[in-house]
C-alpha cells in the first residue's frame, strides 16, 4: 500500500528535483506537487503527509494526515495556527540543518562588537587613520561571562565556540540541563534575571514561542550588567527593539549586533540603524552552502521513517512552536 506525500506550493529551485528523488529513494511513497493552492487542496484530500506551510484553510482539506515537515528549523508563528495545534498531525522541523552557519554569523558578530570593528569600518570609509589605544575599547573574551539563551543545537555551538576564547559561558533552556561542553552551567529559564547582571554578553539562540516572545523587554535590559552587549540571532520578537534602543541611548549597554528584528526589514527610520554601537544584518546569519541538500536530507530520512511506520526525527510540541 503506498503513501502520499504532498510538497506544498510555492515551490522554488531549492526543492527542484525533489519529488523524483524522494519517489526513487522510498519504495512505496507518492510524491504529489501541486502547483497551486486549489490543486493542494484537492491533493492534501488524500495525503498521509505533507511538506511546507499548511495554513487552516488547506488543512481542513487534510482529512488523513498525520504527518507535516516544516520547511525551516524555526518556521514563522504563523505556521503554529490554532486549528494546527489542536489537529493531531505529527510535525516536525529541520532543526540542526544550519547550525554551523549561524553559531559562525554569531561568533562573527562578537568578535566585531568586542573589538570595535565596527567603528574602524567607518574610519577606513573615510580613509582616516584614527587608532584607539584605550584598554576599556576592547571587550578581552578570555575575561569575559558570555549569557547564551537558549541552549539548543546553534545556542551550545557558540557556547562552545566562545569557551575556546576563554570566555565563561553560562546558558539558559527550557529543556535542556546538565553538563554541556564549554557551559559552565545551563539552567531553567527562571535564572534569566539572576544570570543577567553577571554577563558582559547576552547573546540570544533561543527560538520564538509563546514564552519567548518580548523576552528581553525594558525590565530585563535593566537587569543587565551596564556596559553589556547583546546579540540576538533567535527571532526578532524575542527582543523588543525600542526599549532596547533606550538602553543604548541611556548608556546602560554598551552595543548590541542584531540579525533578526520584531519588524522585518527593519524600517528605514529606526533609530538603530544610525547608532555606531550598533551592527546590523538583515536575517542572513542561518545563509551558507549545503542548506538545500541538508533540508532534503532531513525530508527523505523523515519519509523513509514515516513509510516504515518508525518513529520520526526533529518532532516538534506544537504549542510551544518547536
Amino acid at each position: 500500500m503506498s503513501v502520499t506525500l504532498v510538497l506544498l506550493p510555492p515551490h522554488g529551485p531549492a526543492t527542484a528535483g525533489w519529488q523524483a528523488r524522494l519517489e526513487q529513494a522510498v519504495p512505496g511513497l507518492v510524491v504529489l506537487q501541486p502547483e497551486s493552492a486549489p490543486e493542494a487542496a484537492q491533493a492534501l484530500a488524500e495525503a498521509d503527509a505533507a511538506y511546507g506551510a499548511l495554513p487552516a484553510d488547506l488543512l481542513a482539506h487534510a482529512g488523513r494526515l498525520r504527518w507535516l515537515q516544516a520547511p525551516q528549523a524555526g518556521p514563522p508563528p504563523a505556521f503554529y495556527h490554532p486549528a494546527l495545534v489542536a489537529h493531531p498531525v505529527q510535525v516536525t522541523n529541520m532543526r540542526d540543518t544550519y547550525t554551523d552557519h549561524v553559531a559562525a554569523h554569531t561568533l562573527a558578530l562578537v568578535l566585531a562588537l568586542a573589538r570595535d570593528l565596527p567603528r574602524y569600518a567607518r574610519e577606513q570609509a573615510r580613509a582616516r587613520w584614527a587608532p584607539d589605544w584605550d584598554p576599556g575599547a576592547v571587550l578581552p573574551l578570555g575575561e569575559a561571562t558570555a549569557l547564551v539563551v537558549g541552549v539548543g543545537a546553534v545556542g551550545a555551538e557558540v557556547g562552545r565556540l566562545l569557551a575556546a576564547f576563554g570566555t565563561r559561558v553560562v546558558g539558559t533552556d527550557a529543556r535542556r540541563g546538565g553538563p554541556v561542553p564549554g557551559f559552565a552551567e545551563v539552567l531553567p529559564p527562571d535564572a534569566l534575571d539572576r544570570l543577567l547582571p553577571e554577563a558582559d554578553l547576552v547573546i540570544l539562540t533561543v527560538p520564538q514561542t509563546p514564552a519567548t516572545e518580548g523576552l528581553l523587554d525594558a525590565r530585563r535590559l535593566a537587569l543587565a550588567k551596564r556596559g553589556a552587549y547583546v546579540v540576538n540571532v533567535g527571532r526578532g520578537a524575542i527582543v523588543r527593539l525600542d526599549d532596547l534602543a533606550a538602553a543604548l541611548s541611556s548608556g546602560h549597554l554598551a552595543g548590541a549586533a542584531l540579525d533578526v528584528f520584531e519588524t522585518e526589514p527593519l524600517p528605514a527610520d529606526h533609530p538603530l540603524w544610525r547608532r555606531p554601537d550598533v551592527i546590523i544584518t538583515p536575517h542572513v546569519a542561518g545563509v551558507g552552502p549545503h542548506a538545500s541538500e541538508r533540508c532534503f536530507a532531513v525530508l527523505l530520512e523523515n519519509a523513509r521513517r514515516f513509510v516504515a511506520g518508525r518513529e520520526l526525527i526533529n518532532v516538534v510540541d506544537k504549542s510551544e512552536w518547536y
